[in-house]
């Protein structure tokens, strides 16, 4: 018979990495803070060099941290490691292993944004820096992650560009569409394995990029007359990773809040 209650730590005694979470007003953080709530030992990958370089600045990494291992009851660890180098990948799954043991659930949350633009400013730099970061990453994460031979829980991060346009971020929904397209193939190739292997567009959040009128504007394009907060699509996420969720792999799921384009 199916067992109804649910565990209030239902990843207790799994180890996660998040990828991407220098940020106290990013998915990665938000995402961090519900896997620890859940019972996971959690790695906290971070790089803030990419957030010195953008508007909204470099967050406190000491502070990021604290406040994942403020809602833990497991071990949490963090290092950076940047994603854009071809060994960084392995290089970072390797960092997990010997601070917290072989993961469990890896989410690839990573993202270059801020330094794109239309198709007439592309250059082939350009094009090359997004594919590095957002999508060769994630599928050498994925790699790294396959090859420790154990089942677990894949999660990729995506945009909305395949529900709709993104003007002046050419490279970056050409990049994020590479892990839209091939989420089914992988899933396929890790079923075996047991591995699942699912992505999420979390939509129009509100992670502290936007200006004021641009905040202003796209509320009214929800239903509900809000953004996203972070911990919408981190909701999403973490369930993703947990056994009630393990008949569910090769999907991409929109968490939009009924955004309207």
């Amino acid at each position: 018979m199916t067992e109804l209650a649910r565990d209030p730590l239902p990843l207790r005694g799994r180890v996660a990495l998040v990828t991407g979470a220098s940020r106290r007003a990013g998915i990665g953080y938000a995402t961090c803070r519900r896997l620890a709530a859940y019972g996971a030992s959690v790695y906290v990958h971070h790089y803030s060099p990419h957030d010195a370089e953008q508007p909204w600045g470099a967050d406190d990494v000491t502070a990021v941290v604290d406040g994942v291992r403020a809602v833990a009851s497991a071990p949490v660890a963090h290092g950076s490691v940047d994603l854009a180098a071809p060994d960084g990948p392995a290089a970072l799954v390797d960092a997990v292993v010997a601070a917290l043991g072989a993961p469990d659930i890896v989410v690839c949350n990573q993202a270059l944004s801020g330094s794109d633009g239309p198709l007439s400013s592309q250059t082939a730099a350009m094009l090359d820096a997004h594919w590095a970061v957002n999508a060769r990453a994630s599928i050498l994460l994925a790699r790294a992650f396959a090859a420790l031979g154990r089942p677990g829980r894949l999660v990729f991060l995506t945009s909305g560009q395949n529900e709709g346009p993104m003007p002046n971020e050419v490279a970056y929904a050409a990049s994020k569409g590479a892990l839209w397209s091939v989420t089914a193939t992988l899933a396929d190739e890790l079923a075996a394995q047991g591995i699942t292997v699912n992505t999420v567009n979390p939509g129009p959040v509100d992670t502290g990029y936007a200006s004021d009128e641009t905040r202003a504007a796209v509320a009214t394009r929800f239903p509900g007359g809000r953004w996203a907060e972070p911990d919408d699509p981190a909701r999403l996420i973490t369930w993703l990773t947990t056994d009630e969720a393990s008949w569910i792999t090769g999907q991409v799921l929109n968490t939009e809040g009924g955004f309207r384009r």
